[in-house]
């Protein structure tokens, strides 16, 4: 198993062009069908033309052949994950109990983009299908860069407790800085927090009547190693046309 990126070192081209097995399997470790993972990465890959559209999922060069597996993101057990995410973040300490699911307005944090509108359907997917779990107060999709934004979560929120997850493959710049920073952190203290090993955001916050717990990223949960090899046994079995 090879690590590859796109914008940066070791990048996506340059593995590909190192290695010799007779199949090679791409899976896009991106939390939604967008403007990347099928558009961008496809179209140098030569899976994809200009036209938007389906495209190929496999192509064959020389003795080799690529396939290019669905998206992480979107697999069916990313529901399991958030779950799991949302629990975890609110398990009673020495000092504080545990509230209630049903007292919980979860919302699911995502990036959202004008670039393409698919990016935001794999989290309002998520969203409802949470919400028909009946198993919180509201769920709700809100997004940095598309309405409704992630700092209305305060007004959205008719639930005296709140637990926001970051749908994002990792704890990175969004998670552990931009997301603190737009839900009322100052910039100064997140960066202080960060520079001592410590989260940016203590949980849980009091902030305009409020408790909100901000969780680890989706895509940092240990069951995402399965789903990377459900993409690849997928991809395997589909019989895609060369």
């Amino acid at each position: 198993m090879r690590e590859a990126f796109w914008k940066q070192p070791p990048r996506l081209p340059e593995v590909l062009a190192s290695l010799d097995t007779p199949r090679v399997f791409i899976a896009p470790l991106f939390i939604s069908e967008g403007y990347f993972s099928e558009r961008v990465i496809p179209r140098a890959l030569g899976l994809r033309t200009l036209r938007p559209g389906p495209f190929r999922r496999s192509r064959r060069q020389g003795r080799q052949t690529f396939y290019y597996c669905k998206p992480v993101g979107t697999h069916e057990r990313i529901t399991a994950a958030i779950l799991a995410r949302a629990r975890e973040v609110v398990q009673p300490t020495a000092s504080r109990r545990a509230p209630p699911l049903k007292q919980i307005t979860l919302f699911l944090a995502g990036h959202g983009t004008a670039r393409d509108p698919n990016s935001r359907q794999a989290i309002e997917r998520q969203a409802e299908l949470i919400r028909a779990l009946g198993l919180f107060a509201a769920v709700q999709a809100l997004f940095l860069e598309e309405d409704p934004r992630i700092g209305r979560c305060w007004d959205l929120a008719a639930t005296r407790h709140i637990v926001m997850v970051p749908f994002f493959i990792s704890d990175g710049l969004h998670v552990q800085e931009d997301l603190p920073v737009i839900l009322g952190a100052g910039a100064q203290t997140v960066q202080r927090r960060l520079a001592r090993g410590r989260p940016a955001w203590r949980n849980p916050t009091q902030r305009h009547g409020k408790l909100l717990w901000l969780s680890l990223s989706v895509g940092t949960h240990p069951s995402l190693a399965d789903v990377v090899l459900d993409r690849v046994r997928e991809a395997a079995a589909s019989g895609s046309s060369l």
